[in-house]
């Protein structure tokens, strides 16, 4: 599918050099098409838009409070639907106001069935407030909060969702575009909530330079810390660059070390995300080869 030449996202954002959310999002903007409205809570896209009359945005804009994204978003669309509107309503939340503070209402949304897309990029970490640790901050890495590296586990959210039955759920990273374009586009094809996790490696918060943000992205997916795949209808595929990670993996060490914020893990933390990462991917091989 060819990818447009429209942009929506302008070159004026004030985002960070190597910034994930600006690719992400130019993206996700040019599957959705200018009938699009984004719902956008407290986040670095909120600060990296601008502010109105300069804002970087080519479409309208609702800048809402951190935990009310998918109400917002669920309430928007009911009236655009009940004046016989068609447009995309698409929140674009981080982790924080997704994973931790804005739970809630995205599980009322889904619940209700309401029709609109849902994209939660996902940094792992409240990277505009500082880099404090949320609920998708992995094992072992270090933050603000976390110091000497997070003791638990990065909270399943796709878990989550999926309990929801959702019409569409996927995932998608910044470093493979076209994936994540086409997914969109077969998101908003569909009535309904709709559920996109992308993963958003963060040069500043993830203490890397800022010129490899899609070699990061890369790695995770290779490594298996991150599985492209899709839920269509409760089906689960398995897609892009996963297909082959699959199969193949290069070690989880390849990705971890060459980030900051896991300086200092040990051999035996390497080991046990590895583990996690093997059994994660064991249970979404025996998912794809079910009837169920």
């Amino acid at each position: 599918m060819a990818i447009p030449d429209e942009e929506y996202i302008l070159k004026t954002t004030s985002a960070c050099a190597g910034c994930p959310s600006s690719l992400i999002l130019r993206y996700v903007t040019k599957a959705a098409g200018p009938d699009t409205v984004l719902v956008i809570p407290a986040c670095c896209t909120s600060v990296i838009q601008g502010v109105y009359p300069t804002t970087a945005m080519n479409i309208p804009v609702y800048n809402v409070a951190f935990a009310s994204a998918a109400a917002v978003g669920s309430g928007m669309s009911e009236a655009f639907r009940a004046c016989g509107k068609k447009t995309n309503v698409i929140c674009y939340a981080g982790d924080g106001g997704t994973v931790d503070i804005g739970i809630q209402a995205l599980s009322g949304a889904l619940e209700r069935g309401n029709d609109f897309l849902y994209v939660c990029y996902d940094n792992e970490a409240y990277s505009n407030t500082g880099m404090q640790r949320s609920g998708a901050t992995p094992f072992a890495a270090r933050t603000t909060t976390t110091p000497a590296g997070k003791q638990d586990l990065k909270k399943d959210l796709d878990a989550i969702v999926a309990a929801h039955n959702p019409v569409y759920q996927a995932t998608a990273c910044a470093a493979y575009p076209v994936d994540l374009y086409n997914k969109v586009v077969k998101a908003l094809s569909m009535p309904g909530p709709k559920f996109m996790h992308v993963l958003a490696p963060c040069p500043p918060g993830w203490r890397f330079p800022s010129e490899e943000t899609i070699e990061m992205g890369k790695l995770a997916v290779k490594s298996g810390m991150w599985v492209l795949w899709e839920r269509d209808h409760g089906k689960l595929a398995i897609t892009g660059a996963s297909k082959a990670a699959m199969v193949k993996r290069i070690p989880v060490a390849d990705y971890l070390t060459r980030q900051g914020r896991f300086k200092g893990i040990t051999e035996e933390q390497i080991a046990e995300i590895q583990a996690a990462i093997d059994r994660s991917i064991g249970c979404l091989q025996k998912e794809v080869e079910s009837e169920c």
